[in-house]
C-alpha cells in the first residue's frame, strides 16, 4: 500500500486563495489514479465509527446553532453528499461550508500521480478556535483513514493483472 504522507496542498491548489495568516491548513497525499470526485466518494465513504462521531458531533452542535448534516446541501446526484460542492474540474474537487463559528474547505487535487487532500479553516470567532481544537484530534483520525482507504483502493488496482 503506498504510504500516506503529510503535506502542504501542491501550490497549484485553488485552495491557497482561500488561506490568511491566521488559518488552520493541513494536507496529506497518496500515489493514486483516482479521479479528484472518484477519491472523495471513496474516501467519504466514512466507516461506522467515524458516522457515528459525526453524528455525534451533530447532536451536540445543533444547540449552539451550528449546522449539522441536516443543513447541508450536498448533492447526491453528484455523488459525494458529506459536504456541500464548492468547485469543481478535472483536477480538483473543492467541499464545504461557511457557518457562524468557523468557515472550512476540504480540497481533493490529483496533481502529478497522487491525490492530495487539505483542509482549510478559517475560525470566525472564540468558538470557532475552541470547536477546532476540540475536533483536531478526531479531524486527523478521520482524514488519515480517509487516505488509507485510496491508498488501499490505489493498491488494489496496481497489484490488478493488466487486461488482456
Amino acid at each position: 500500500m503506498p504510504p500516506v504522507e503529510r503535506t502542504p496542498p501542491p501550490q497549484g491548489a485553488r485552495l491557497w486563495s482561500q488561506v490568511g495568516p491566521d488559518d488552520f491548513l493541513d494536507g496529506y497525499a497518496v500515489a493514486s489514479s483516482l479521479s479528484p470526485r472518484a477519491a472523495a466518494d471513496l474516501a467519504f465513504s466514512l466507516p461506522g465509527w467515524a458516522q457515528m462521531l459525526m453524528q455525534l458531533r451533530n447532536r451536540l452542535v445543533r444547540p449552539l446553532g451550528l449546522k449539522t448534516d441536516r443543513d447541508s446541501s450536498g448533492d447526491s446526484a453528484q455523488g459525494t453528499t458529506l459536504f456541500p460542492v464548492c468547485f469543481e474540474d478535472d483536477h480538483e474537487l473543492i467541499l464545504g461550508t461557511d457557518d457562524r463559528h468557523l468557515n472550512f474547505r476540504i480540497s481533493i487535487r490529483r496533481q502529478a500521480g497522487r491525490i492530495h487532500m487539505a483542509t482549510w479553516v478559517h475560525r470566525n470567532n472564540l468558538l470557532g478556535r475552541i470547536y477546532l481544537a476540540l475536533v483536531m484530534p478526531f479531524h486527523i483520525l478521520i482524514v488519515r483513514d480517509c487516505m488509507r482507504r485510496i491508498a488501499r483502493h490505489s493498491a488494489a488496482i496496481a497489484s490488478q493483472p493488466p487486461a488482456q
